[in-house]
C-alpha cells in the first residue's frame, strides 16, 4: 500500500514545525505590497506581515500558485511512490483549487492525486490537513483518511471576529459609507463560512467584549457538553483580547484539547491586524 503525503497550500495556516513534522508538503500563495512580490509564510513571514501592511496604506493584494508550481510537488511525490491527496483554500475565495485540479489532470495515468475543495480558509482546513497527515503517519490507508477528512469537514464550527472594517471596505466586501458608520459604532463584525465556502455575515456586535460574548453563547448552546478540539488564529502584534476569549470559551466548552496559530499574510491581507480565527472541532473517541 502507498504511504500517504498530505499536501495544502499556505491559506492553511499550518505552523512550520508541524508541518516539517508531519511531512506535510505547503504550496505557497503569493502577497503583493504594489509590485513587490513575497511567497506567503516563505519569504514573508506573518509578523513582518502586519508591520509592513499598517505602513503600507493601502491594500495588500494575493495571488494564487500556478498549476506548474502544484505540478512540480505532486510529480515529485508520486514519482516516489507516494499516494497524495491535496487539500486547498476555498474555491469560492480563490483560484488555487483550480490551479491544484489542473496540475493533477496534468499528471501521468497511473499518479495517484485526490484533490478536494476545503470550503474553507486559514487553520479551518489546516487543522484537518494535520489530523489527516497524523493519521497517515500512523499507517492508515487513503479511504480512511478521506473519509476522516469529510467526517472533520461537515462538523467544523468557524468564526472570525474582525477588529476593523478597514481592510473588509478597501477589498470591496463593504462600502465606505457602513464602514465608517461601523467604526464610529464601534461594530465588530463576526464572519463564518458556508457550507458552499462562502464567507458571509454571522452577526455583529457593539464592542468586541459583545462579541465574544455571543460566539461563546452559540459554541455553547451548539456543542453543549460535547468534547472539542479549539485552536485560536491570531495576528502577531494585535493580540488584545484573545486570552480573555480562550477563558471565555474554555469556561463554556468541554476544551479536550487547545492550540494557537498564527494568521498568515495572505489571510490577513484580506481580514487585516486583530483578527481572531476561533476553530472548533468535535472529537470522537
Amino acid at each position: 500500500m502507498a504511504s500517504v503525503v498530505l499536501v495544502t497550500d499556505s491559506t492553511a495556516d499550518i505552523p512550520l514545525a508541524t508541518r516539517e513534522k508531519l511531512g506535510i508538503e505547503m504550496v505557497p500563495l503569493k502577497v503583493n505590497f504594489g509590485e513587490e512580490s513575497f511567497l506567503d509564510n516563505i519569504t514573508l513571514q506573518p509578523t513582518e506581515f502586519y508591520k509592513k501592511l499598517v505602513g503600507f496604506g493601502k491594500l495588500a493584494t494575493s495571488s494564487q500558485p500556478s498549476p506548474a508550481d502544484f505540478h512540480e510537488v505532486y510529480k515529485r511525490l508520486t514519482d516516489a511512490g507516494h499516494a497524495v491527496i491535496s487539500v486547498q483554500l476555498s474555491s469560492a475565495m480563490s483560484g488555487t483549487y483550480q490551479s491544484a485540479t489542473i496540475a493533477q489532470s496534468m499528471l501521468d495515468d497511473g499518479a495517484d492525486v485526490t484533490v478536494i475543495d476545503s470550503k474553507s480558509a486559514s487553520f479551518g482546513y489546516g487543522k484537518i490537513v494535520v489530523r489527516a497527515a497524523e493519521m497517515a503517519q500512523a499507517g492508515a490507508g487513503k479511504e480512511e483518511v478521506l473519509a476522516e477528512i469529510e467526517r472533520m469537514r461537515r462538523e467544523l464550527r468557524l468564526y472570525f471576529l474582525v477588529d476593523t472594517l478597514e481592510y473588509l471596505q478597501k477589498g470591496g466586501r463593504i462600502g465606505k459609507a457602513s464602514a465608517v458608520l461601523g467604526s464610529l459604532l464601534n461594530i465588530k463584525p463576526i464572519l463564518s463560512i458556508d457550507k458552499e465556502g462562502f464567507v458571509y455575515p454571522f452577526d455583529k456586535a457593539r464592542g468586541q467584549k459583545r462579541a465574544m460574548s455571543r460566539i461563546s453563547e452559540v459554541l455553547e448552546s451548539d456543542l453543549k457538553d460535547t468534547p472539542v478540539n479549539l485552536t485560536m488564529a491570531l495576528t502577531p502584534g494585535y493580540t488584545d483580547g484573545a486570552a480573555e476569549m480562550a477563558e471565555l470559551l474554555k469556561s463554556r466548552l468541554n476544551v479536550q484539547e487547545y492550540g494557537e496559530t498564527e494568521i498568515g499574510p495572505v489571510i490577513g491581507a484580506h481580514a487585516g491586524p486583530g483578527t481572531i480565527g476561533l476553530f472548533v472541532f468535535p472529537l470522537h473517541s
